[in-house]
């Protein structure tokens, strides 16, 4: 992947030994494996990225049991996750919810939750989303009730829970008389039901977690709503280069294909009409490279054009995304729609992010709205 000349020497290392460690452990073989096996990633996978690579402890700051590095890279590392489909908690637990948790400002919660999360021993879950899967900082799913004298409970029902069903803690997003607030919920307390849903895309496990008047410690003392804003910052940006790391590699996947396959006494790549449209695709993914990085950098460097980097990363994203793998599958003809190719899990996983925090429809119209337009 390009890269050369934006990061450092370090910081291309990382990338570097990362995607070493996958093209080992993470082929497509052993993905399958894992998918087959009814667990929802490969824990010892996990324990090696986050052990010996420290992965999920990149953004998470030293006096909290991480590394002290920046969203940067993070960004490389889940690019690379990306490109070999790898189920993890990495975005649902090291991006999300360790977000979520530093954005309470609350020092005895990060002091308590972030190394668990830094080294990969504890799993988080961040409950935020009703059905229409909205992922607004003003909309929560949940909600509160109690006070600091008596303690605090939440119900609800909390949609498209990444990591819900395996989670070790659950950081719940719930209006408390009208103020959104965030909550820590063990989700072996009573009332507190977890169900894993029927997804499309096999290698991001969803979850729906109900809340029914069960037990929860407030980490918030005032209005969380800045504070979700900035996870779903954070967030879409993060999944911006899990995008481009997929469509890179379906595209890579695509043109070795077509050096291959051989028709009418010709591999199909040496046809004009296939070379114009792999090109489009690359001209695609690299643009959304663009677009991604842009967005981290921002994000990184606290820009005031941050908020609309990032909505203009998961719009683009999204839509290149979709492109390259809905070709893809033209390109490699009818073995594409096998259930033995790979073609298709590309596809799902698509589908599945560009619905993810948002539509890109919807950050068309924030772009709009960013631009007084």
């Amino acid at each position: 992947m390009s890269g050369v000349g934006v990061f450092s020497e370090e910081q291309l290392e990382l990338r570097k030994t990362v995607a070493q460690l996958l093209s080992k452990r993470a082929d497509a073989a052993a993905l399958r494996k894992t998918l087959e096996s009814g667990e929802p990633f490969d824990r010892g996978l996990w324990d090696v990225l986050c052990q010996q690579v420290g992965v999920a402890a990149l953004a998470i700051p030293e006096e909290f049991g991480g590394f002290g590095a920046t969203v940067v890279e993070q960004h490389l590392v889940l690019e690379e996750l990306g490109a070999a489909l790898t189920p993890s908690p990495m975005f649902g637990s090291a991006v999300l919810a360790a977000q979520a948790i530093l954005a309470t400002g609350n020092t005895e919660a990060c002091e308590r939750l972030l190394p668990g999360i830094a080294e990969g021993s504890s799993v988080t879950a961040l409950c935020w989303v009703g059905p229409e899967g909205h992922w607004r900082s003003d909309d929560v799913a949940c909600v509160a009730s109690g006070n600091d004298a008596d303690g605090y409970t939440v119900s609800g029902t909390a949609h498209y829970v990444l990591d819900g069903a395996h989670a070790d803690v659950l950081i719940v997003a719930a209006t408390l008389d009208g103020v959104i607030g965030l909550f820590e919920v063990d989700p072996s307390a009573d009332g507190v039901a977890r169900r894993q849903l029927p997804t499309m895309d096999l290698t991001r496990p969803m979850s729906l977690v109900e809340f029914a008047s069960a037990p929860a410690v407030r980490l918030t003392t005032g209005d969380a709503s800045a504070a979700l804003e900035r996870v779903r910052q954070i967030a879409i940006v993060a999944l911006s280069a899990e995008q481009v790391g997929a469509a890179a590699r379906c595209l890579q996947m695509t043109v070795d294909y077509s050096k291959d396959r051989v028709q009418f006494g010709r591999a199909i790549g040496s046809f004009q009409a296939l070379k114009h449209r792999m090109a489009d695709l690359y001209f695609l993914v690299e643009t959304a490279r663009s677009a991604s990085y842009a967005a981290v950098h921002s994000l990184a460097e606290g820009l005031p054009s941050a908020a609309a980097d990032a909505a203009v990363a998961k719009a683009y994203c999204s839509e290149a995304l979709l492109a390259v793998t809905g070709d893809s599958i033209q390109l490699h003809g009818g073995i594409a729609i096998t259930w033995e190719h790979d073609a298709h899990l590309f596809f799902k996983r698509a589908h599945s992010s560009a619905q993810l925090l948002g539509q890109p429809e919807e950050f068309l119209a924030e772009m709009e709205s960013l631009a007084g337009l």
